[in-house]
């Protein structure tokens, strides 16, 4: 029974696996492959991709993506947002 309302749509990026890599998941990630990934995940994340995108396409955590992407010497951008500005 479906509810109403509730949409299982998501943005095109979530829910579904790219050609990133097939990995199994929890699978220990080394070597020639581990390099194939995160050259992958470097070029993605540099065209825009947020590390929740890449972790949801890959089935691999943020903590993994973002570590893959610090080590690969990616440039993380900010967290984005609101700032706070002071008051005059």
């Amino acid at each position: 029974m479906r509810r109403q309302g509730l949409s299982t749509a998501r943005p095109a990026v979530y829910g579904r696996r790219d050609k990133v890599a097939d990995l199994k998941k929890g699978a220990r990630i080394t070597g020639a492959t581990r390099d194939k990934l995160a050259a992958d995940l470097k070029k993605k994340y540099e065209k825009g991709a947020s590390i929740r995108a890449l972790a949801e396409s890959t089935g691999r955590s943020y903590g993994f993506v973002h570590r893959v992407l610090s080590e690969s010497g990616v440039q993380l951008r900010g967290r984005g947002g609101a700032t706070r500005t002071k008051k005059k």
